[in-house]
């Protein structure tokens, strides 16, 4: 996550120095200059199968899934031999030396030397960047460059000044040290943020903050523009990188904080963002350290969307947000929602400021340092949230998507459980339903046909032996996999909807099947059918 957030005033770079690692600590990138060498380089690494699909067969699933974690022994055990993919992967997902002529034989040594993407060391060649394959939504391969060490390891395992050395032959930095310009991989947040990206054909497309250049590159594949945008200049480097080693088009890559190297006059029809949403007591860390106070950081990313986002555009952000004592989190998130604009914000995660403050400390690897700097770090965090009285962060997505209604629609949500990724569809598919129930009253919602949405099954609840259930639950098996209990009207109105007769026909079908007033049915069913439709399990034929 490159940072969005306002340079801290004095220090005339991308971000806040607090006396630790400067950014000159880091490796030096190699040059975005050099498109023959980075397609050769692509090429080599496409004929090794250094994909994916040829990590996971090589490794196997226990090892591979051991990467996410931060673990690489598995890994180092299944790459001992000596075959082209072993080599690659060992030099640079899991930052070993190896032999400079194993090397030739599989990659353009000397032109890698030459411009940056690799360097010798004591007569063995080391890589200068991380690059971990990533496959793309159809099967496209693709390259993540990020800082050696954040592969694989995240924040915490970040090599500084690795594998430079200075002119005394000894290593340059600490490697314990955290540079605070650092540029990570891909992480679930950025997976997260991708699958629930709207993917229709637009014309423009910007990646606010775009760290190593993930976004970036799915955005590549539907969008004819794409602007990339960090505070941090070594993320947009990086993000060349990853665009030109996946193939993908170049991105117009600017300099800044939020939307600050955004024209005034341009607008897009898809604003992406995983920010440096982190609430934290100070700009430590470039990556997650927005350098505003709380989360005011994402709540001027989110209320400065508006105006930004063309008519029908859609906004995707990652956020956190505090739960402040006397105040309901719902009424917070909506207070930050653009006039004009349709919301949908759903939270994911809930934790209190130990476990919040706990989860950052642990990400940048602060627990395996000095431990009364590690207290003390955890203190200032805990003096912080207490000083704003928050008693818990939520974490979750915001989806804005730009309308011309009189009344745009916000809807919050607590939904804790197992989704199905992606869910881009299921995005666009709910501001659809929206629209839809804006344009039929409840005369036109009866005189309207529905089709019960697909794969959704119907749960009956109550004791074993009883005669009629207590209640009746619709749930759905794709997408946001929701849950809602309805009556056994609601549930028989479901089950008969395929499309070919009219919401009042079956009401009035039903009303004659129970002996009920089928006029008092029409009155109180269409607040319910609403619901449904809105959650997904019914849709308009």
């Amino acid at each position: 996550m490159g940072r969005t957030g306002p340079r801290p005033a004095g220090t005339g770079r991308s971000a806040g120095h607090n006396g630790e690692v400067s950014n000159a600590s880091l490796s030096p990138l190699p040059s975005a200059d050099r498109p023959d060498v980075t397609a050769r380089l692509r090429d080599a690494l496409l004929g090794a199968s250094f994909t994916a699909d040829g990590l996971l067969e090589l490794l196997g699933a226990p090892a591979y899934a051991a990467l996410s974690r931060g673990e690489v022994v598995p890994a180092l055990r299944v790459t001992r031999g000596d075959t082209p993919l072993e080599l690659l992967v060992r030099l640079f997902l899991l930052q070993q030396p190896v032999p400079h002529a194993r090397a030739a034989d599989v990659l353009p040594v000397e032109a890698c030397l030459e411009s940056g993407w690799l360097v010798s060391v004591d007569g063995e060649l080391a890589a200068t960047v991380d690059v971990r394959p990533y496959g793309g939504p159809d099967g496209e391969d693709w390259f993540i460059v990020s800082d050696l060490g954040c592969a694989v390891g995240g924040a915490g395992g970040v090599r500084v000044g690795a594998p430079a050395r200075g002119d005394d032959g000894r290593r340059e930095g600490d490697a314990g040290s955290r540079a605070e310009s650092v540029v990570l991989g891909v992480g679930g947040a950025s997976t997260t943020l991708a699958g629930l990206t709207v993917r229709t054909p637009v014309s423009a497309a910007l990646d606010l903050g775009t760290g190593s250049g993930i976004q970036a590159l799915h955005a590549a594949r539907h969008a004819t523009r794409v602007t990339a945008t960090d505070v941090n200049p070594r993320a947009l480097r990086i993000t060349a990188l990853t665009l030109a080693l996946s193939g993908a088009p170049a991105a117009d890559l600017r300099e800044g904080s939020l939307y600050e190297p955004v024209r005034d006059d341009e607008t897009y029809d898809l604003i992406v963002s995983n920010p440096p949403f982190v609430i934290s007591p100070g700009a430590r860390l470039t990556y997650r350290d927005g350098g505003m106070g709380g989360d005011e950081l994402c709540r001027t990313l989110v209320q400065r969307t508006g105006e930004r986002l063309s008519e029908g555009g859609f906004a995707h952000f990652l956020a956190n947000w505090q739960h402040v004592e006397g105040e309901d989190w719902t009424d917070r998130l909506r207070s930050w929602v653009p006039r004009g604009c349709d919301a949908w914000i759903v939270q994911r995660e809930v934790q209190d400021v130990t476990q919040y403050a706990e989860l950052w400390l642990r990400d940048a690897g602060d627990h395996r340092g000095d431990e009364t700097e590690y207290q003390a770090r955890y203190d200032a965090w805990l003096d912080e949230f207490e000083a704003r009285k928050v008693r818990a962060v939520g974490f979750g997505w915001i989806t804005l998507r730009r309308t011309a209604a009189a009344e745009p629609s916000i809807t919050t949500e607590e939904w804790p459980h197992p989704v199905e990724q992606p869910l881009g569809e299921t995005v666009r598919a709910h501001f659809a339903r929206l629209d839809y129930l804006r344009e039929h009253d409840d005369a036109a919602l009866l005189e309207s046909c529905f089709t019960l949405a697909a794969e959704v099954v119907q749960e009956q609840v109550g004791l074993p032996g009883a005669e009629d259930p207590e209640h009746v639950v619709l749930r759905q098996n794709r997408g946001m996999r929701r849950a809602t209990r309805v009556d056994t009207v609601g549930a028989g109105f479901a089950g008969v909807c395929d499309g070919t007769m009219s919401a009042g026909r079956i009401l009035d079908a039903i009303a004659q099947l129970v002996g009920e007033d089928p006029v008092a049915l029409r009155d109180r069913t269409p607040a319910q059918i609403r619901l449904l439709v809105e959650q997904g399990f019914l849709e308009p034929a």
